[in-house]
């Protein structure tokens, strides 16, 4: 009884944790597809892990999801190690502390946010000339 207490207690401090304790009653086929992206972060809180892996956490999600999501990654970087595949870039420089870029499977940079904006090789394979 006393674990199923500290489980139920774990998983209500993970959904205030991501934002959706307001929508923690409801059932998650009425979520929609940016709040289920967040209650899987919840899930992998409730367990209290020390690495997060985030495969497309934006993908899917239109921009008022993605700036809770990426409020939420910046919120846990303190307390995780997080290791983010993602190809919003835009969003990656912003919460990234190291990125590493790939083409076709081949290592093309990997440094801090400012050194990758301004690789020529990136700029090229993933950001235009705007950046």
């Amino acid at each position: 009884m006393e674990e199923r207490l500290h489980s139920l207690q774990a998983a209500e401090g993970a959904i205030e944790r991501v934002g959706l304790g307001a929508v923690a009653d409801r059932t998650v086929t009425t979520l929609s597809h940016g709040e289920r992206r967040q209650l899987e972060i919840a899930v992998c809180l409730a367990t209290q892990p020390s690495v997060l892996l985030l495969d497309e956490p934006l993908a899917g999600i239109g921009a008022d999801e993605s700036g809770r999501m990426l409020a939420l990654l910046e919120q846990l970087k303190p307390g995780h190690a997080i290791l983010l595949v993602e190809h919003d870039m835009d969003a990656v420089f912003r919460v990234a502390d190291r990125i590493t870029v790939m083409v076709n499977g081949r290592v093309i940079a990997s440094d801090t946010p400012d050194e990758v904006r301004s690789n020529a090789e990136v700029q090229r394979a993933y950001l235009g000339d705007g950046h």
